[in-house]
């Protein structure tokens, strides 16, 4: 899932220790206030409001969500990630009609779907997700999809299973470096994760990844990053800063710049990919209704 999504808890308790550009205005619009009505008359889940991001306001106002299946329980425990730990409740099968539902209610033009890592499952969650894009597109035909899967343990009989179901755009998150990625990732390797992106991108379908910046990576790691999803096929790619959820996971190491963000959406662009949304604000899923174009731009 897209584990920096969680607008983190330490951070916001004192916001004058952050840096001028990373204040947030508050959300609002019209058809934001829609939506919100609807999420708390209906008591909807979306990572949007549970993971209090920074973009809501902008995306639910352009009729883009993000939901959260599989449960809020994760079978791994990265140190970035304020996601909850533990043993996950077995799936329930009925979330899947009632994300399909929910998408019908908030008009939803572009879902984003992403859920926690789901390790105690055979195929880790891979049937689940195929039913809940079935879902969608029943009750939703003209919604576009993209899906923010975990790694699957890098099986690929379980990804094709989300790639047959058609979704536009298929996401896996590098989250990071390959040097930082043994300190912040539980489980997850950085070649297993290109990999997956390689397989995803073979198939066709928009490929996409996002990393995080403020860990302690250098920018020559930065732009290797960025060769080696360009090397497995990746087209799109979001950076954004990291905020840590709690004094016991791992620490900002630099606030990045808006004009150092700025740059490395230049430098991406001219790598050859056909997005870059890179700023401190961004999100796995943010702009995530333009990146459905990737294929025809």
């Amino acid at each position: 899932m897209d584990k920096y999504f969680v607008i983190m808890h330490s951070e916001r308790r004192d916001r004058s220790r952050l840096p001028r550009w990373m204040k947030m205005q508050m959300p609002k619009g019209e058809t934001y206030s829609r939506v919100k009505n609807i999420v708390e008359k209906h008591g909807l889940h979306t990572i949007c409001t549970s993971g209090n991001c920074p973009n809501i306001g902008e995306c639910w106002n352009k009729g883009t969500a993000t939901f959260m299946i599989l449960g809020e329980i994760c079978t791994r425990s990265c140190k970035f990630c304020g996601v909850k730990t533990g043993k996950p409740l077995p799936p329930d099968w009925d979330e899947p009609n009632g994300v399909a539902e929910s998408v019908r209610l908030m008009k939803v033009k572009h879902c984003v779907i992403t859920s926690v890592d789901r390790d105690d499952l055979d195929d880790g969650g891979a049937a689940f997700w195929v039913e809940t894009i079935k879902k969608i597109k029943e009750v939703n035909p003209e919604t576009t999809i993209e899906t923010l899967i975990p790694d699957f343990d890098g099986q690929s009989e379980h990804i094709q299973k989300v790639i047959d179901a058609g979704p536009e755009v298929i996401s896996h998150n590098l989250e990071t470096t390959e040097r930082l990625t043994p300190q912040i990732r539980t489980k997850a390797q950085y070649r297993r994760s290109l990999r997956v992106i390689e397989y995803i991108a073979r198939s066709g379908i928009t490929a996409k990844s996002g990393i995080m910046l403020g860990l302690g990576e250098t920018e020559e790691e930065i732009l290797q990053t960025m060769d080696d999803l360009i090397g497995v096929g990746c087209e799109v790619m979001t950076i954004g800063q990291y905020l840590a959820p709690s004094a016991n996971h791992m620490p900002v190491k630099e606030y990045v710049t808006p004009e150092k963000f700025e740059l490395y959406r230049e430098i991406g662009l001219q790598k050859g990919f056909c997005f870059v949304e890179s700023s401190p604000l961004v999100r796995s899923s943010y702009q995530a209704e333009k990146h459905v174009k990737s294929k025809v731009s």
